[in-house]
């Protein structure tokens, strides 16, 4: 079994990604504007707060930058990958024991009260949100959108998946208005989609999986993508490495 979100294609480099990013909240900076960042409360916000640190120790971020955490979920998460820092990888470990943080920096702040998150909504001036849920369904991020997508200043940095049928989908596909709280909201602000940070790999990694288990010519079922990504991977399984796949729906058996 092997997943086909990416199926169709590569996630941009890191390196490039970070340059991306960067770029994105020097620009808001520049023009007083905020940055959503809708988020996957465990793994994907801390992923995001790591890059964050390590850029602003290279000098490549503003020390302060004001980033608020406003989601209960990964602030707890956040608080586990503090505690167990024996389970950190190497360049992680490295940082921890020069006596710095990896998971934190100057200006970052978690918002714990439902008063707090609302209290943001009135923030005026350049700061950066990183909240939940991660493809905008619900959570503390929907009412930031509420509120500043109509704004030209704001940025909305896409960092995760975002299925077919979500606020997030509509917002990487360009919508020009939304729908929230049954209001209809104009999308003003810019919309920033960094695959670089994905978990799922992109299709050449896919590929190079597949190849270790080529020789023995099982059958190879696609989950977990849409249509197009998963019959562009499978076309490739069956031109480059001779497989065939198969495409289960929802009530599918097969015997193996």
């Amino acid at each position: 079994m092997l997943e086909s979100t990416y199926g169709d294609r590569n996630h941009r480099p890191l390196a490039e990604t970070l340059d991306e990013l960067v770029a994105i909240i020097s620009a808001a900076r520049a023009e007083n504007g905020c940055v959503l960042v809708p988020a996957f409360s465990v793994g994907r916000t801390q992923d995001i707060i790591y890059h964050m640190s390590s850029l602003m120790r290279q000098g490549r971020l503003p020390s302060p930058l004001p980033v608020f955490i406003d989601s209960p979920m990964a602030t707890a998460a956040s608080e586990l990958y503090e505690r167990y820092t024996d389970l950190y990888d190497a360049d992680a470990m490295q940082i921890d024991r020069s006596g710095d943080s990896p998971l934190d920096f100057p200006g970052l702040r978690y918002t714990r009260s439902r008063d707090e998150s609302m209290a943001l909504n009135d923030r005026q001036g350049f700061f950066v949100v990183i909240a939940g849920s991660g493809m905008c369904t619900g959570g503390r991020i929907v009412h930031h959108l509420r509120h500043n997508l109509a704004k030209p200043s704001t940025r909305v940095v896409i960092v995760g998946y975002q299925a077919m049928g979500t606020l997030g989908r509509e917002l990487v596909n360009g919508a020009k208005v939304v729908r929230i709280f049954r209001d209809s909201i104009p999308v003003n602000a810019r919309i920033h989609t960094l695959g670089g940070f994905s978990a799922h790999a992109g299709q050449s990694d896919l590929l190079k999986w597949a190849a270790a288990v080529a020789p023995s010519k099982p059958k190879v079922f696609l989950t977990h993508g849409e249509e197009p990504p998963r019959a562009a991977l499978g076309a490739k399984l069956k031109a480059e490495l001779g497989l065939e796949a198969f495409y289960p729906k929802y009530a599918d058996t097969a015997t193996l």
